[in-house]
């Protein structure tokens, strides 16, 4: 008994006709792996959000976001091969980190240094390097400590006021 290989009638059809229906394939992703750690002393920083933002050929692709797990590593699969990737990590305490990158390869390991914040460079003061005077998380506008208002001063008495009003030792019972 031979067996012959059994092809599906769809199948021989789109081989016969050219212009059936078109398949195109997904393109080719990379395994893109970022690892956040602290600039001044190597550790990891878990729960960073990690924002994935591709371009590909001028068309923007969205964005992804990704929270570092305990060992500060963030993990992605699906950013297109041959595209420009930008990374922004944002971690509390520390400043915001955005860079370009280009992703040419299969894989792609990066690592992220965060830095705490620093303060704003301007075109009137350079501020570069300085640490930033304002304290991370939550603070309370600065307010200049309230006074109390000045004590109401009485007018001085007149002698017209003092004429209208008779003392109350000279005024006389009525009986």
């Amino acid at each position: 008994m031979s067996f012959a290989p059994v092809v599906p009638k769809v199948l021989a059809q789109n081989q016969d006709h050219p212009r059936g229906r078109k398949y195109k394939s997904p393109p080719e992703t990379s395994h893109i792996e970022v690892e956040v750690v602290r600039a001044n002393n190597g550790k990891p920083i878990p729960n960073a959000a990690v924002i994935f933002n591709p371009e590909k050929d001028g068309k923007d692709e969205g964005n992804l976001e990704v929270k570092t797990g305990p060992d500060g590593k963030a993990a992605i699969d699906v950013i297109p091969t041959g595209s420009k990737l930008r990374v922004q990590v944002i971690a509390g305490g520390f400043a915001t980190f955005a860079e370009d990158y280009m992703i040419d390869t299969s894989t792609k390991e990066i690592s992220i240094k965060m830095l705490r914040p620093r303060a704003q460079v301007s075109a009137y003061v350079d501020n570069s390097g300085k640490a930033s005077e304002r304290k991370p998380g939550v603070q309370e506008p600065v307010r200049p400590p309230t006074t109390p208002p000045p004590a109401s001063v009485t007018p001085p008495a007149t002698p017209d006021a003092e004429s209208k009003t008779p003392p109350a030792s000279e005024t006389k019972p009525n009986l």
